[in-house]
């Protein structure tokens, strides 16, 4: 299988936000289950080159906001914009269309597949060419192309004909980040991306994000407190689904708030 073009890492990411606007953002951004406010006025900003990850204990409304950042839920109030264009009312094909990307705490990949097949079937979801019924997909250079790209991207082109079932756990997370890439986003949402994974698994998907960011915005929920003050430039910490507090990394780190309500002073300063 050829290498990727030097110019082929670009189809990865279509061209960056407008300087103007962030990547991804919200305005007041509220659900209501019933009597549950679930999300409550939640107004945060994603630039591109930076990583945000949005913190808290379970319960907090991290799940509710992704889902509503990702289109899979309708909110009750607010607003979710992609490059300072409101996308609310857009469901998730849509905004991938638009270059949002996301990955799941449970990891979303075709087992009986190969890595490469996975991130075809990625970058297929956004060829523009459903109607060409007659060319074998295996054929689309552009496709094969792309998902070769991701796979570069995120260190798997030695696997790229191992079936996924296969793999390691991190390595199966792994994938869904490089099927992520293959649909050339502008922004990654990431729900807990080092879930279950032990301790050299989880360095090496830090260090690709740590790769990752220069080309996307990138909103990251996750658990690993370690990880979370190593990649963030800006942290976001919710509780019983309203923003406790947002800043940078150290500011979050030294907040008795932050402490009282959720990291604690051992964790928080220790971590």
């Amino acid at each position: 299988m050829n290498q990727p073009r030097g110019n082929d890492h670009a189809a990865l990411t279509a061209s960056r936000p407008g300087a103007g606007h962030p990547a991804l953002a919200t305005e007041s951004l509220t659900r209501h289950f019933g009597g549950l406010t679930a999300v409550n006025q939640v107004s945060i900003q994603c630039h591109s080159g930076q990583i945000h990850a949005v913190i808290g204990p379970n319960g907090a409304g991290k799940s509710t906001l992704i889902n509503l950042l990702s289109g899979e839920l309708v909110p009750s109030s607010g607003k979710v914009l992609l490059d300072g264009e409101d996308v609310t009312a857009q469901d998730p094909a849509q905004r991938s269309q638009r270059g949002l990307g996301r990955s799941y705490q449970k990891t979303n990949i075709f087992a009986p597949l190969s890595v490469f097949e996975n991130c075809r079937l990625a970058a297929q979801s956004r060829a523009g060419s459903s109607m060409r019924f007659f060319r074998p997909a295996t054929s689309n250079r552009e496709i094969n192309q792309r998902a070769l790209a991701a796979l570069v991207a995120t260190g798997l082109e030695a696997a790229s004909e191992c079936i996924v079932a296969t793999l390691s756990h991190g390595a199966q997370r792994q994938v869904e980040i490089a099927m992520t890439l293959a649909t050339a986003p502008k922004v990654l949402l990431l729900d807990e991306p080092l879930a279950g994974m032990g301790a050299e698994e989880s360095a090496q998907v830090v260090a690709l994000l740590n790769r990752l960011r220069g080309n996307h915005a990138i909103l990251l929920i996750e658990h690993d407190m370690d990880a979370v003050f190593a990649l963030a430039d800006r942290l976001t910490v919710m509780v019983n689904g309203n923003v406790l507090e947002s800043g940078a990394p150290d500011a979050i780190r030294a907040s008795p708030a932050v402490q009282a309500a959720y990291l604690g002073v051992d964790e928080i300063t220790h971590g």
